[in-house]
Formats: C-alpha cells, structure tokens, sequence
C-alpha cells in the first residue's frame, strides 16, 4: 500500500475492459484509496484490428465494481482519445466532479492495418494508429495538465517494447511508441518545475485481448496453434513466461507514488528480461 495514494485522483485511459492493462492499473489505484477515473470509448471500435474498446456499459460496471469493492469514487467518461471535442468534454466532467487530477495514465491504443510491410501499409490505417497510440497522448495531457499544475503530480505514458526494438508488419504501432518514449522525455524537461513528474512504462508480452489476438494472427500464419507461437515466445524471455496486466499495474502505481519522487523522463521495460537495453 502506498498511503500517500489515497484521496488522489487518478484518470486512466482505455481502462474500461477488465482484460486489459487499463483495467488492472484502475484497479491497483483503487486498492491503494485513490479516486478513478474509467475513461474509454463507449463502444465497441469495428475498425480496430483488435479488441481494445470499452462500452459504455462496461466501464461503468467496472466503475460501480471498484467503488463498491475499495470504497473510492470511480466515475466512468466516455471519450474518444483522438478527438479534441470529446476530450475536452471528458475534462469538463471530471473538473465538476473531482475539481483536479493528481496522477495520469495515457493508456489507451490500439493498431489498426496489419500486418503489413511499411510499403503495403494503408495511409488511413497508419494515421489512425499514430493518432491513436501518440497524438492521444499529446492531446490528453494537454488538456489535463492544468488540472494538474497547481498541486503537481504524475504522468505514467504506456509505450511498448515494439518502441524500442522494431516488430515485423506492424509499423505504425512501433513508431507510435517509440513517439510515445521521446514525448515522455520532453514533457518531464519541460514540467519539472512544476512538480510533474513524467514517465513510460514499455511492456513486453503481457496476457491481454491484444497479446491473444496477436498469438492467434501467428498461429494462422504459421499453420499452427496458439498454445505452440506463446511456447515459442516465451523462449526468447529469461523469465519463461507471458506476464500478467496485474504486474504492470504495480509499476505504474509504483511511478505515482512517492516512493519514485526521484524518477522522471525515464521508459522502464517490463518485458520478463526479453528487453534489458535501455
């Protein structure tokens, strides 16, 4: 428990499905008496290329869940990460309802077009996964911070391992993350003097709908089954195994409290070893 979490307010983005990394870090805020916010999309995305939004409905089953369980508020908004108008709505609901935000979690994404080669790639397809995965993050913060500079507070940024070391037919994605880890950077420079500290978490192979709908894209390309692409890809991660949304929660919850008051501009791999440049 980290005490000095309870009472703060805490908003994550794409946490409205409870088998996502969103989820679990809402959750792990919650455990630890912090307020949250359950922001997501509201429906279900039919262009996404894999399962990553929330009804409306499921984030506020999910809201009522964790208010009822920890004792916290948890207030469910709709919103569409990529869209200045909805954005600016979500804030509008939160400002009446909490006045501020303490903590930060640009969670939300998704990858859209693959797999392709950069030179197959669909423009359409590109720009909506850029948009999603980077432009949401600029267009997020900057709308929350000044909920945030009076008191200061945190920002917690989820890149990915595919933002450092390049996948194969998903490069959108790839370079939205990397976006994602130098964005980071700027904003801790350039917020520091406010008292916002800003990091990114990069996770590896993390049991999610995504992680499940990509072993099962392998499974059907190499004629084989699921069971046999996660064996194969825990052999290239030191600790053997696919690890679990619970794990990456702890970490960001960990960069909020003060126990990383000395931490900022800095993406931390959560990869089981598979990762251990920085």
């Amino acid at each position: 428990m980290y005490t000095e979490l309870k009472g703060k307010i805490a908003l994550v983005t794409g946490s409205g499905k409870k088998t996502g990394i969103g989820y679990a870090i809402a959750e792990k805020f919650a455990a630890n008496g912090s307020h949250v916010i359950i922001a997501d999309l509201g429906k279900k995305n039919p262009d996404a290329s894999n399962v990553s939004t929330a009804t409306s409905e499921e984030s506020q089953e999910i809201a009522a869940s964790l208010s009822q369980k920890f004792g916290v508020k948890a207030l469910p908004v709709n919103v569409d990460v990529t869209d200045n108008a909805s954005i600016t709505a979500m804030v509008k609901t939160i400002q009446e309802t909490f006045e501020k935000v303490d903590i930060l979690c640009n969670n939300a994404g998704a990858t859209f077009g693959v797999p392709n080669a950069v030179h197959t790639y669909d423009e359409e397809a590109w720009m909506k996964t850029i948009d999603v995965n980077l432009h949401s993050v600029f267009k997020v913060s900057r709308a929350v911070l000044p909920l945030m500079m009076e008191k200061g507070g945190a920002i917690i940024n989820t890149s990915s391992r595919a933002g450092k070391v390049p996948p194969l037919f998903n490069g959108a994605y790839a370079v939205a993350k990397a976006g994602v880890i130098m964005l980071t950077k700027v904003m801790a420079r350039e917020l520091a003097g406010n008292n916002i500290r800003i990091n990114a978490i990069c996770p590896g192979q993390i049991m999610t709908d995504l992680e499940k709908w990509r072993f099962g894209l392998e499974a059907e390309f190499f004629g084989t089954t699921v069971e046999d692409r996660q064996a194969e890809m825990c052999k290239t991660i030191p600790l053997n195994r696919i690890g679990e949304p619970d794990e990456v929660a702890k970490l960001v919850v960990y960069l909020a409290s003060d126990e990383s008051s000395y931490l900022t501009g800095q993406a931390i791999n959560v990869t089981g070893g598979q990762l251990m440049e920085l």
